[in-house]
């Protein structure tokens, strides 16, 4: 359907009708230019679509010029990298300085099999590990529950116990290495052993870096991955940000994460607001706590998504830097301009990965890639092209890291800070993004914070109405995703990684030993000791760590907390 020539501008369309922008006033060049070279073009040449937006369905004009950035001001909205609002970055000189951290996330089998990955990865140039646990592990069970059959080791590395952890790390100095643990309701517990291994090395606690996953709510909202309802989650999340900002300066404790919201089929829009909510409710629940501000805020750190949308992708980085600037200085009077600073690691976007066709993988990574790299990140995942299929393989991980690599060392975009800083498409995107998750943070101010947000359904329902929404525009060939529904071809079979039986039959039989080493009457007294304070106030990471070190197990610890916080069954959304 062709573009009307009675509104050349191209203004936003929203439900398919146009939709003019009453704030926007084109100049005397774009008039002339719609008058003499536009609309003749189009009664000639149609465009190919009656309306272009974003992925997330945000509606774009055509043409963006100065008219489009009323009542921005270059000093207050964009300023200068390594200064407040941090539009252009964090550090003042970027990459030029310093690379992001190539982060490639890693785990499969037992923890021998990732080990050797880990090994092979940190020598093909790899900068910082990140550990992915299998499903069993997520959700708090030891390898041999009953739960866990069929599971173990399939989507990530099964950890059961300290034995476990300190062979992940075998000849791996965590002293020497940035480690990401991507684990939420068993967080405080797999940190504990983590702890516990960097100690048997000698590694000093006070200067080793790395990151904890550690958000609950986003699993209450997306990813479903929880344990226990969400007043005692929030208490052993706080417990983690106390007792890391006394014994782990350096050690981000959490990382609060846009990137399972995204992959649940939020917008760009959704994802921002609802991971900066839940950060200030990470706060408003350390601050009730008694900490203060700068005592934490320094260590939080953000985890979001690369989509497809190459601009938007962009402005929805640069939008939450001056996001989170506003509410530290403005909302919490934070002083330490550390607080101020989002940082953020970043992973191209799983969901947007397609069995059909999957060598196409590697260019959307490759994309996706160079939008978290021009948005600013501070560290990056780039996903293997046989994801969609399984694990993926050491050749599919390799090309992966290689994607990063390349847009480091070939591309030539860090050679500049934010080389897009000033455009008018992405000042006036990023404007709009943030104003639109602007909007998200207030309904949920009002609706009492996330938590009571969560409880009545009210982010999980935003997330499902634009998922149903995209997937009917993919449906009716709206949005075209290349091999899936336009662009066949005749495939060959992918080679795959394959995990079978005997990692679980290993891991049971690890656990026999285990139980038949150690000393029963000290995990018995540690793990009272644990089941007692759970019932209390007390910081429960002392407790934990303790248990952790008599080798008594993630799902022998983790029960021994349900006796007090109970189980948490999701309320039905309608």
């Amino acid at each position: 359907m062709p573009t009307d020539p009675k509104n050349p501008s191209g203004a936003s369309t929203i439900n398919g009708t146009d939709a003019v922008d009453s704030r926007r006033k084109p100049g005397a060049a774009e008039k002339s230019w719609e008058e003499k070279t536009l609309v003749p073009t189009l009664a000639k040449s149609p465009e190919r679509a009656s309306k272009f937006t974003t992925v997330s369905s945000y509606p774009i004009r055509r043409l963006y010029t100065p008219a489009d950035l009323s009542g921005w001001d270059e000093d207050r909205d964009l300023g200068l990298p390594g200064e407040p609002p941090y539009t252009r970055g964090i550090h003042p000189t970027m990459y030029r300085t310093r690379l992001w951290t190539m982060r490639q996330f890693a785990g499969f089998g037992t923890a021998e099999d990732t080990n050797q990955r880990f090994r092979y990865l940190l020598a093909q140039g790899q900068t910082g590990l990140s550990v992915a646990f299998d499903l069993p592990t997520l959700m708090g069970y030891d390898s041999d529950h009953a739960l866990s059959e069929g599971e173990v080791g399939k989507c990530g590395v099964a950890i059961s116990s300290l034995a476990d952890m300190e062979v992940l790390f075998d000849k791996i100095p965590i002293a020497d290495v940035s480690t990401s643990m991507t684990i939420n309701s068993p967080a405080a517990v797999i940190w504990a052993m983590y702890l516990a291994v960097a100690e048997k090395q000698g590694a000093d606690w006070k200067k080793i870096a790395g990151t904890l996953q550690n958000d609950i709510l986003k699993e209450y909202i997306a990813q479903k991955e929880y344990i226990y309802p969400p007043e005692p989650s929030m208490r052993l999340v706080i417990d983690t940000i106390e007792f890391g900002a006394k014994h782990t300066p350096k050690f981000n404790v959490i990382s609060i994460s846009g990137y399972h919201i995204r992959e649940a089929g939020s917008t760009a829009i959704q994802e921002l607001a609802f991971t900066l909510r839940d950060g200030i409710e990470y706060v408003d629940w350390a601050l009730r706590r008694g900490m203060n501000i700068d005592e934490f805020a320094p260590r939080l750190s953000f985890f979001f998504n690369a989509h497809s949308d190459f601009f938007e992708e962009i402005a929805k980085y640069r939008a939450a830097r001056r996001i989170w600037h506003k509410t530290m200085t403005e909302r919490y009077g934070a002083k330490n301009a550390r607080s101020w600073a989002l940082r953020f690691h970043t992973q191209t976007a799983g969901c947007s990965l397609t069995a059909q066709q999957p060598y196409n993988n590697v260019v959307r990574t490759a994309l996706q890639a160079l939008a978290a790299v021009l948005g600013g990140t501070q560290s990056l995942h780039t996903n293997s092209l046989d994801e969609a299929w399984a694990l993926p393989t050491e050749f599919a991980a390799t090309l992966a890291l290689r994607t990063q690599q390349i847009i480091a060392h070939e591309s030539g975009v860090t050679n500049t800070v934010d080389p897009l800083g000033g455009s008018y498409f992405v000042e006036a995107l990023t404007n709009e993004v943030e104003a639109g998750a602007w909007d998200y943070i207030r309904k949920i101010d009002a609706l009492g914070g996330m938590v009571a947000a969560i409880e009545r359904g009210y982010p999980q329902r935003e997330i499902a109405d634009a998922a149903y929404q995209y997937q009917m525009e993919v449906d009716r060939k709206e949005k075209i995703v290349v091999g899936v529904n336009d662009y066949f071809t005749k495939e060959n079979p992918l080679d795959i990684l394959q995990i079978d039986e005997s990692v679980a039959h290993r891991q049971a039989e690890r656990l026999a030993k285990l139980r038949a080493e150690r000393s029963s009457d000290e995990v018995a007294r540690r793990l009272d000791g644990l089941r007692i304070a759970s019932q209390g106030k007390e910081n429960l990471m002392p407790y934990i760590y303790d248990a952790v070190k008599a080798y008594a197990t993630l799902g022998e610890i983790c029960d021994a907390m349900k006796v007090a916080f109970g189980i948490y069954d999701e309320v039905a959304i309608t």
